[in-house]
């Protein structure tokens, strides 16, 4: 932790049975900036000391009451304690100092010591132990996140199995052994893959040797085998070459899935609801499935998706599906609040830390302590508040605004955005290693005009939700309606059709909403599959939306805001873009039109 003039907090210890010495050397350090600084006379003050509390230096005369600095080195290396230890005398000879050194200490100072030299030597020392330290912190996050990974690796439905250049089995999950201890008992890491028999391994030795000759991926395919007794498996089949980050060919990864009670199921009914997920698509079944797999195993998740796809359900179902299920969900809309208050927002204030905080006040990680934080629109958070929350997430602790202390919590943390982070990281907008850290794992939800099949599920799901709540006996669509409901593109995606089906419950007088209640702009957008795609492409562009959001002649500054908030399907970054102002502007536009910023 940094003081006021920049110099690395630290708590030091002197050793000396000269009190003046003591003092002398504790009140350069002191007005150094370092601190705080704590001194002893004797050998046993010092043990008691560094027995009981943690030093970041301890600087000693080498002669001491009772026992000498030898010993004090002796016993700090056999406590395996790694901060430095500076040696000070008056009477400086070889076999001492190879001693001090030979033990462990980071340097030797003679008596009388100069000024510049303590301070030279002592920033020295705190550099190397900080080093030290950095270097502890990235084995710890190493090790923890190479065991989120395995706990991943062991938890997947899939079998896994990776495969070195000379076609040994370097790992592969407990799924895969299972499996293959069916048809090849015995069989371990390192032996030949050439060792797993039958259709099943031949199949497996084709694609690895596709992989090492090409280096390019084998594309998923479907085979038939009969393991036990003739009972037939359908598995799907994949394989892709294993490169690390600086670009070494090591092998080849396997992924195989046991897809027969999967074919059973879906000759049977996909599922058509998840939670408060709705639909029975494939690309549905796929995110169903992946929420399934991750939401049991405690790492971070990046929820990807447009506008309006149902990425905070997505978010509700992987809290359900945790062991964190019964604490707290916390939402946090990072585009919601101004960038002066998130900080404040998340991290919590002490009462007097700013002006207007009049009161402490807990932040939304510690509402979550113990659940799951969710954090919307992670895009579009300000460069501090990425390095705020890389920090948090590297190291589980936060300080609240105002507050010296730090907070320890146990939270996981999930995030999404409809942005593309990749493309923000090569712009210099996004932190890379934050995009990585929260990329553990990353959910895609697809838009609704890839969700084949789904619209219809949706639409029934809307009909009867608003029906109850406006206690009309509203049983479904005409055909007609249907159709052009089928038809349109849906830039705003399930978020926009529960607006447009919620907006023709309410003008429905009957019990079938007809064309009569769509809107205009559902109408005569005509925009069935093949029509103006390379124009639009099913969503509008940034280059297109500003002329749409140009000034109507006439049109009132909450006409205009309203309409473009429309446009835009309620983004306020992309509205704030727009409409030529700060997205902070925007949020103080609609208070003082008495509008609910959340909408």
């Amino acid at each position: 932790m940094m003081n006021d003039q920049g110099t690395m907090k630290s708590r030091i210890l002197i050793i000396d049975d000269e009190e003046s010495l003591r003092l002398t050397f504790k009140t350069f350090l002191s007005r150094e900036g370092y601190g705080p600084v704590e001194v002893v006379s004797t050998y046993e003050e010092a043990m008691a000391k560094i027995d009981n509390q943690t030093f970041d230096l301890i600087i000693s005369d080498i002669v001491l009451e009772g026992a000498s600095g030898i010993d004090l080195l002796r016993h700090v290396k056999d406590s395996k304690l790694h901060c430095p230890v500076v040696m000070v005398t008056g009477y400086p000879n070889i076999n001492s100092a190879s001693e001090a050194v030979r033990l462990g200490a980071f340097d030797y100072l003679s008596k009388p010591v100069k000024k510049d030299d303590l301070l030279r030597v002592a920033r020295m020392a705190l550099q190397q132990y900080n080093l030290w330290l950095e270097m502890e912190k990235l084995a710890e996050e190493k090790e923890r996140f190479r065991n989120h990974l395995e706990a991943i690796f062991r938890s997947v439905r899939d079998l896994i199995i990776t495969v070195d250049t000379q076609m040994n089995i370097v790992d592969m999950n407990d799924r895969a052994k299972n499996q293959l201890l069916v048809i090849e008992p015995g069989i371990k890491v390192g032996d030949s893959i050439t060792r797993i028999p039958g259709a099943f391994g031949k199949i497996l030795l084709d694609d690895v040797e596709q992989v090492l000759r090409s280096t390019n991926d084998v594309a998923e395919h479907q085979v038939e085998f009969n393991f036990l007794e003739g009972e037939l498996s359908i598995f799907r089949i994949s394989a892709a070459p294993l490169v690390t980050r600086s670009g070494n060919f090591q092998g080849v990864v396997i992924v195989a899935r046991d897809v027969s009670r999967l074919e059973e199921l879906e000759q049977k009914g996909k599922r058509s609801h998840f939670h408060r997920l709705v639909g029975s698509s494939r690309s549905m079944q796929a995110v169903y499935t992946m929420i399934e797999n991750v939401g049991c195993v405690d790492t971070t998740v990046l929820i990807l998706g447009e506008s309006g796809t149902g990425k905070e359900l997505v978010a509700e179902a992987l809290h359900a599906e945790s062991g964190r299920r019964d604490m707290p969900l916390v939402k946090v809309d990072c585009t919601a609040i101004p960038e002066n208050l998130l900080e404040s927002e998340l991290f919590g204030h002490r009462k007097g830390s700013f002006t207007g905080a009049d009161r402490d006040r807990k932040g939304r990680i510690l509402l979550a302590d113990g659940g799951t934080l969710f954090l919307d629109e992670i895009g579009d958070i300000s460069p501090i508040m990425q390095l705020r929350l890389l920090r948090f997430l590297q190291e589980r602790t936060f300080y609240p605004v105002g507050q010296d202390t730090h907070i320890k919590v146990n939270v996981r943390v999930i995030t999404a955005t409809n942005a593309d982070l990749k493309q923000k990281v090569v712009d210099g907008e996004f932190r890379e290693d934050l995009y990585f850290r929260l990329k553990v794992m990353d959910i895609q939800l697809p838009p609704l005009r890839e969700r084949e099949g789904d619209l219809p599920l949706l639409v029934n799901n809307f009909v009867e939700k608003f029906s109850k709540r406006l206690d009309k006996q509203i049983s479904g669509l005409s055909d007609q309606a249907l159709q052009i409901l089928s038809e349109y593109r849906w830039p705003g995606n399930v978020r926009e059709l529960e607006h447009v089906i919620e907006r023709a419950t309410v003008l429905c007088s009957g019990t079938i909403i007809t064309t009569d209640y769509l809107s205009d702009e559902i109408l005569h957008a005509n925009i069935s599959p093949g029509n103006n795609e390379s124009s639009f492409n099913g969503s509008m562009s940034d280059d297109f939306l500003p002329v749409i959001a140009s000034e109507v002649e006439g049109e009132s500054e909450l006409d205009r805001i309203m309409r473009t908030l429309k446009l835009v399907d309620g983004n306020k970054a992309k509205a704030a873009r727009l409409l030529g102002i700060d997205r902070s502007t925007l949020y103080r536009k609609l208070r003082q039109y008495d509008i609910d910023p959340t909408i």
